[in-house]
């Protein structure tokens, strides 16, 4: 079930802050460390460098325009893919 109209996106309270800062042109070339897999990208964040944790490290993630509205933990895998040997 998708979330209620009335409750709105969830946006975590750090990311809320650095939202907040990205008025200064000099603070959209940093690259800001996100926690919160589950917090929803909004419009305001495009064009913004973020590091999400997957667990174990930061995954790098630019978010452009067609990410809007999908959440941080989307676009930082969490399993690491599996590798078979082969037979010689």
């Amino acid at each position: 079930m998708s979330r209620s109209v009335w409750k709105g996106p969830y946006v975590s309270n750090h990311i809320i802050r650095i939202i907040s800062g990205l008025r200064v042109k000099e603070n959209r070339r940093k690259v800001y460390k996100v926690w919160s897999r589950s917090s929803v990208i909004l419009p305001s964040l495009v064009g913004v460098r973020f590091l999400v944790h997957n667990g174990i490290k930061f995954i790098p993630v630019n978010v452009t325009s067609s990410m809007v509205g999908h959440k941080f933990g989307e676009f930082s895998s969490t399993r690491k893919k599996v590798i078979h040997k082969v037979k010689s």
